[in-house]
């Protein structure tokens, strides 16, 4: 008898000295987890704001696919949510509380079953030099219920932070192959209407094209800036030599009539008369232009067809700062063609 009551008394010491330990562990967590992706702010951004889009990277809804999700009518910025139910996820609910466009998004997680807590998430986008560091942080407070719980199963970074490193690692996958979609389209032939056009020329090869170009179209766009010269549409490209190292090209922007040129600018006019053409498109990245150039010449090979002595040029019709996703970039080749 006395023996069991020395057991009971160890037993009392430990479980009144076990919840002066779970009582006097902080009354609060936070954590984050982060990852650089190769790719715009404004594209994660307008992702993780998307709770419509929250499936396909979620590590949660990973788990367990078929969980009942529940979205608002409206399920990007502030006030939207999504509610989930299922036999391994419980219950609970996301709610956005605030955004900053690019930069931030602000978010209440709330669990109702198998237990009741909420906490806060914050996302913030990063501009960097290998493109967007993105952070997922929780934080929130802790009743003796949940010191309790962590303590016996382990802290809540310990169990979360996994998953968050998870659904960075997944929302990387998904920006980057979202972005090198593309789609080669031969539109075949057609009419070119013709157009002035407002050009700068230099040779370029494989490794400095783009800088090049760059280049190119800032001349002509402040030579048209200080003259009073509004375009008359999207930026083009003339080829006037295209081998493997060797490209001479002229970008520029088309106007709606032909202007004078000072004498000794490095900036000149030309015109491309109305012609018969052969028309592509290629909806991705620029990076693609190669493949669409080799499908159109395939296509001319196949088909027969027979160039003009003008030269083919390429129309870039989506402005990349509207368009965030390269995906949506939409490139026009023309290819003229003999009558």
């Amino acid at each position: 008898m006395k023996a069991f009551k020395y057991i009971l008394l160890l037993l009392l010491i430990f479980i009144i000295g076990f919840s002066i330990y779970v009582a006097v562990q902080p009354n609060e967590f936070s954590f984050d987890r982060s990852r650089t992706i190769n790719a715009p702010a404004s594209l994660l951004y307008q992702k993780v704001n998307d709770y419509k889009e929250w499936p396909s990277f979620s590590p949660w809804i990973e788990q367990e696919p078929e969980a009942s999700l529940t979205y608002s009518d409206k399920t990007i910025g502030e006030g939207a949510y999504y509610s989930w139910k299922g036999e391994i996820l419980g219950e609970g609910k996301m709610t956005t509380k605030s955004t900053e466009e690019n930069k931030s998004i602000a978010q209440l997680i709330e669990f109702t079953a198998p237990f009741e807590a909420q906490s806060d998430i914050n996302w913030t986008f990063e501009p960097s030099d290998e493109g967007t560091k993105v952070t997922w942080a929780m934080e929130g407070k802790q009743d003796f219920v949940s010191k309790l719980f962590t303590t016996i199963m382990g802290s809540i970074e310990s169990e979360t932070g996994p998953n968050f490193e998870r659904g960075l690692f997944k929302l990387d996958s998904l920006i980057t192959e979202d972005m090198a979609r593309y789609d080669i389209e031969i539109k075949g032939i057609s009419e070119y209407g013709g157009s002035f056009y407002l050009f700068k020329t230099t040779n370029a090869n494989s490794t400095n094209i783009s800088a090049k170009m760059g280049e190119n179209f800032g001349a002509v766009m402040q030579f048209m800036g200080s003259n009073g010269i509004v375009p008359y549409g999207m930026p083009m490209t003339v080829y006037n030599t295209m081998e493997e190292n060797n490209v001479i090209m002229s970008n520029g922007l088309p106007v709606n009539e032909r202007h004078s040129i000072p004498e000794g600018s490095d900036i000149s006019i030309g015109y491309i008369p109305k012609t018969k053409v052969l028309k592509t498109t290629l909806l991705g990245n620029y990076t693609n232009l190669s493949k669409a150039w080799e499908a159109t010449m395939d296509h001319i090979k196949e088909n027969n067809l027979v160039q003009s002595d003008l030269k083919p040029f390429e129309i870039y019709v989506t402005d990349p700062g509207n368009f965030p996703n390269p995906a949506d970039w939409k490139t026009e080749i023309y290819i003229p063609l003999e009558e």
